[in-house]
């Protein structure tokens, strides 16, 4: 046995071959994303981009308010809105991901359960996994 660097070639073997694994058990494949914003006066102030994965799941890739439009629901009327679209794709499930400081109490507030969590003492942060079924 020896310890390689993978070219192309062969991340492309693996990454197929983890493929064709993967769909002898993934019985709900979808496709798709909902990309959101919010404008004021022409200038982008609120966005949500969300990406349909397998077993009929949207990641929350990205979601983002203004600083100065925070707490002004934003973030709600865009998770709101996409919740709506990705159900009548076939969506049930939602997963979102957020470092400590940024939504931890905006997902909960929004009826996303905590599945886990870790906290990186040497760096500082913590990170946050999230989900929502419907």
């Amino acid at each position: 046995m020896e310890l390689i660097e993978l070219d192309d070639a062969q991340l492309s073997e693996i990454e197929d071959a983890l493929e064709e694994y993967d769909n002898n058990h993934i019985k709900h494949s979808l496709t798709g994303q909902v990309r959101l914003g919010i404008t004021l006066e022409g200038e982008l102030i609120a966005g949500v981009h969300g990406v349909v994965t397998t077993f009929s799941i949207l990641y929350i890739s990205t979601l983002w308010v203004d600083e100065s439009f925070r707490g002004k629901r934003l973030g709600k009327r865009l998770i709101t809105e996409l919740e709506g679209r990705v159900k009548n794709m076939g969506v049930n499930t939602l997963r979102a991901d957020t470092f400590g400081f940024q939504g931890v109490d905006f997902y909960r507030s929004l009826g996303f359960t905590e599945v886990g969590s870790y906290t990186n003492e040497k760096d500082g942060y913590s990170e946050h996994f999230f989900v929502k079924q419907f």
